[in-house]
Parts: structure tokens; C-alpha cells; sequence
């Protein structure tokens, strides 16, 4: 693999055991990350939460969609701002590391979280305050890609990620299930009782997420910008109005990427509804045991990582657009089967289900790559915060949709309508958006 040293330097001066290495160690950051995205907000905690131990499974449900929609307002407003300043203090893998750790010590956090409902609200305010730390992480993680890839390789490494994410996913579950949730008696001694398993599960998340986080930090240089691209510093308020200029300028010179922005907006809120209501669907509405959700959640990963990395080397080939749209469809067919045939039983889950994780990576990766192909060097840290806001900035979309439907059929599987629905006006905007254009001005 190739890639592009700090700066934007061509990659090809470094040796290419240094850019492999700078590959794999970004990489990294994907594999500890399924601590959070698998464990605790799809397969496990959030799973635990919406159990019978906290109260009513379907309103705590919706509780849970309004938690994360006032979670997403928070990374609306402030994304953009902080991946702004990331690029102009030069301080984009510091701020990486800050958000990232942040982010373990919250899933730390969880294991303070009894079985209990008056521990229900602090579990709420974890699996929040988690995602928009997260979010931010993710804001200079995405924008590292062009350090470590080239235009004709930005398809297959970002697909390399996304796939590393889901392997880790696997086996970060299988300790779990193995070492502590399927046994009466764990590993250390845990036990099921007041939820302590779940909870440690947690600790072992917080450690593994840690870990893994490590190798892009130490190993991938700390991004410096070309004096030709480099930006004045501002304050925190003056970076409001910087923003509004570059969305007006944006708007001016690539009114397509505007367009993208929107359709990806909605619809990555979508698949991130896939993901933190796949468990509580697959408990509440399948009657899987928590230690199915797991099992299953190790299938689908394993999906979804082949898929994702198989499909990066089409990106490249063929480009993003068409990845996606064909993701997208997948997803809404796959979707509406959970939804009407959920009368069926645990096999439509497991067919129609793990159909779902066949799409939901390459739509993530190549959405990723569509923009990261558009932005020049110097505004990866500004286009990706933009990116993660637009998103966010509709990302009381799914979680309110699923809460609404929820909410007014009084059934959680009408959730799963909700989250196609999102799905499908995503592409919908998709679809007039132009594969090829020119690099942002």
C-alpha cells in the first residue's frame, strides 16, 4: 500500500515499509474503536440498558433515541469548529489522542453502571457524552486518511479501516462473550449478577480501545500544513464566521459537494441507526438473549469486514457513488424484510439481519472516500468536521424517527421503519449528486 506523508508529501519518497507501516498503524485506530461502536452502542451495553433490569424495554428505547438525538446536536455545533482549529494549530493527532481517551475513560465510566433503574440516566449521559467525544475523535482520524493513502489508493486503505474495525469487532466480542457474559461463573470470578459481567465488559472495552488507539499515535506524524495552504488562527467564536465563509465559498465553487454533504448527512445517520439499534431490535423484538445478540454480532462483523474490504478495491475502480447507491438499496430492501416479516422469528434476523451488515461498511467507507478525494491539503481536519456536523446536524433523524414510530405504534419493531425511511431519503438526495468533480475550492 501507498501513501502521503505529513503535509501532503508525496508518499513515494518514504520507503515502503514506512508507508505500509503508517497504513496498518492508522488502521489500528479502527480496530480499537469496535470497543465502542460494537460493545457499547450496538451489541452489549446499549443492550443492557434497554433490559428489563432499568424498566419498560420499549420506553427506555425511546429514551435512549432521544439521549443520543441531543448528543448529535452537541457534535452539530461544535465538529466543524473543532476540526477547524485542529488543522491550524497543527495539532491534529493531539487532539486525536485528547478525544480518544476521553472516550475510554467514559466507557470506563459504564461499569459504575448497576442493573438498577436509578442508575438508568447516568448509563443515558455515558452512551451520549461517549458519542460526541467519539464523533470528535473521528473528525482527525478521518482526516489522517490523506496521510496515509494516495488518490488512487484512498478507496482500498479507507476500506482496509473500516474492515480492520469489524475483525477487531470479532474478537473484542468473543472475549466478551466468551470470558465473561456465556459463563455463570467468569473470568476473575464475574458473574451475571447486578449486571457486574456487562460491566466489566466495559473495563475491557475502555483497555482495549486504549491500547489500540496507541500505534497512530506513535507512529503517523503530526500533520503540519504547506505554508502555501496554511491558515490564520482564530478564536473560538471568530471560528463560527470563518466556517460560514468556507460553507459560502463551498456553495459558490462546488455546489455538488454541498449536495453530497446533505445526501450523506442523512443517510450515514441512517446506518448509524442500523448499528445502535441493530441489539435492542434484536433483544426486544427476536428475543435474543444477550448472549445471542453477541454470537450474532460476530457473524455479522465477520459480513461486514470481508465486505467492506473486498468492496474497497471497487471504490478505486469504479468510485464511491456507485458503491454507495448500490449499499443503500441493499439496505432498504434488507431493512423493509426485518420490518414486515418480523412475525417470523429469529431466523429473519438472522437471514434479512445479517443481510443488513453486508452494506452497512462499504456505504460508511466509500462516503468517506468520495469526500476525502475532493479536499485539498491543509482543510482535511475543517471538511471532515463539516462532514461529521452536516451529519450530526440531521443526526436526531434516526434516533427520533425510530423513538417516534416506537412512540406512537407502542412497539419497537416499528423503529426498524423508521431507520428504512431515513435510509431511503438519503438516497433519494443521493442520487442527482455528480460522481466527478473537481477538487474543493
Amino acid at each position: 500500500m501507498t501513501g502521503i506523508a505529513q503535509g501532503g508529501t508525496d508518499a513515494q519518497v518514504l520507503p515502503h515499509e514506512t508507508r505500509r507501516r503508517r497504513v496498518v498503524a492508522w488502521s489500528f485506530w479502527d480496530w480499537g474503536s469496535a470497543a465502542f461502536n460494537a460493545v457499547v452502542t450496538t451489541f452489549v451495553f446499549t443492550v443492557y440498558l434497554t433490559g428489563s433490569s432499568f424498566g419498560d424495554k420499549d420506553v427506555i428505547s425511546a429514551q435512549l433515541g432521544w439521549a443520543l438525538a441531543i448528543a448529535g446536536f452537541l457534535v452539530a455545533v461544535l465538529a466543524p469548529i473543532t476540526g477547524q482549529r485542529s488543522d491550524t494549530s497543527g495539532r491534529r493527532k493531539l487532539w486525536l489522542g485528547v478525544n480518544t481517551f476521553i472516550v475510554v475513560g467514559i466507557t470506563a465510566g459504564m461499569f459504575f453502571v448497576q442493573a438498577s433503574p436509578g442508575f438508568l440516566l447516568l448509563g443515558l449521559v455515558l452512551v451520549a457524552a461517549g458519542n460526541v467525544f467519539f464523533e470528535f475523535a473521528s473528525v482527525n482520524y478521518n482526516a489522517m486518511l490523506a496521510q496515509v493513502s494516495t488518490p488512487r489508493t484512498i478507496g482500498k486503505v479507507s476500506g482496509f479501516g473500516w474492515g480492520m474495525g469489524y475483525i477487531g469487532g470479532i474478537v473484542l466480542l468473543l472475549i466478551v462473550y466468551f470470558g465473561f457474559i456465556r459463563p455463570e461463573v467468569g473470568l476473575f470470578g464475574v458473574t451475571g449478577e447486578n449486571g457486574l459481567s456487562v460491566r466489566v465488559a466495559m473495563l475491557i472495552a475502555a483497555a482495549w480501545f486504549g491500547l489500540f488507539a496507541l500505534p497512530v499515535l506513535l507512529t503517523v506524524p503530526e500533520y503540519h500544513s504547506p505554508a502555501t495552504v496554511r491558515r490564520e488562527r482564530v478564536g473560538f467564536l471568530r471560528s463560527y464566521v470563518v466556517l460560514g465563509q468556507d460553507i459560502a465559498r463551498l456553495w459558490r465553487t462546488s455546489r455538488h459537494t454541498v449536495y453530497f454533504l446533505i445526501a450523506s448527512a442523512v443517510f450515514r445517520d441512517g446506518l448509524a441507526g442500523v448499528f445502535t439499534f441493530g441489539g435492542v431490535l434484536a433483544a426486544s423484538v427476536f428475543g435474543f438473549s444477550p448472549g445471542e445478540v453477541i454470537i450474532f454480532a460476530i457473524a455479522a462483523n465477520v459480513v461486514a469486514g470481508i465486505a467492506t474490504i473486498s468492496v474497497g478495491v471497487l471504490d478505486d475502480r469504479l468510485g464511491a457513488k456507485p458503491v454507495i447507491v448500490t449499499a443503500l438499496v441493499g439496505l432498504i430492501v434488507c431493512g423493509g424484510l426485518v420490518f414486515f416479516l418480523h412475525d417470523g422469528g429469529q431466523i429473519v434476523f438472522w437471514t434479512a439481519g445479517l443481510a443488513l451488515t453486508l452494506f452497512v461498511g462499504p456505504a460508511q467507507s466509500a462516503s468517506r472516500t468520495f469526500l476525502a478525494r475532493l479536499i485539498p491539503p491543509g482543510r482535511e481536519g475543517e471538511v471532515f468536521g463539516l462532514y461529521a456536523t452536516t451529519g450530526r446536524a440531521v443526526s436526531f433523524l434516526a434516533p427520533t424517527m425510530f423513538a417516534l414510530m416506537v412512540t406512537i405504534f407502542g412497539e419497537t419493531y416499528w423503529g426498524i421503519l423508521g431507520i428504512v425511511l431515513v435510509l431511503f431519503v438519503g438516497l433519494l438526495v443521493l442520487i442527482p449528486v455528480k460522481p466527478k468533480q473537481g477538487q474543493i475550492g
